[in-house]
């Protein structure tokens, strides 16, 4: 390989279509999972991903079998708890923090941004929170959708349509809602 990416590990690519949410874009490293995303073309996925990661990309569906199983079965309902790996290297040290955090909630549960903050001994940071979960590369698998504003109403969410979907998934869970 020459140019721009010599040596550099490429991302594989791949789709799950026709899901509950529509078609989904996935993306791994060799260490795992990298991105979930509604794109709307491969090449609106690639340009994404070229632009954040700055590495070759290469089609790799078997790479990405596990992936685009879970996924499925989880938008079924059939799946509650992902085994899918996940590259956290590809996280800042904050964002990761967060999103381990996220990570770790059960599904059907929720959390407010700031019982994030301080499960991160990070108290005070709540709107960081917020931040680190609006550009969360990997919704659904990372569920971002399970964290909801202090006052129990949902807060934004920048996957499929936006609040609706959150609202679809959480109601998938059956995450009780005020």
């Amino acid at each position: 390989m020459t140019g721009k990416f010599h040596d550099v590990l490429p991302l594989y690519t791949g789709q799950v279509m026709n899901t509950l949410l529509g078609d989904l874009w996935l993306a791994a490293s060799e260490d795992g999972l990298v991105a979930v995303d509604w794109a709307n073309s491969l090449l609106d996925f690639q340009e994404y991903l070229t632009e954040r990661f700055k590495r070759p990309l290469e089609i790799g569906s078997g790479r990405l079998a596990l992936a685009s199983e879970e996924l499925n079965d989880y938008l079924q309902g059939k799946l509650s708890i992902f085994t899918i790996p996940i590259d956290w290297s590809i996280l800042r040290p904050f964002q990761q923090a967060v999103l381990k955090a996220t990570y770790a909630i059960p599904y059907g549960e929720t959390r407010c941004y700031s019982e994030i903050a301080a499960e991160i001994d990070h108290p005070k940071a709540a709107r960081a929170v917020g931040r680190a979960e609006a550009t969360n590369p990997m919704p659904l698998v990372i569920p971002c959708h399970r964290v909801i504003g202090a006052d129990g109403k949902l807060r934004g969410y920048g996957g499929g349509k936006g609040l609706p979907t959150k609202e679809l998934l959480l109601k998938l869970e059956g995450a009780i809602m005020t």
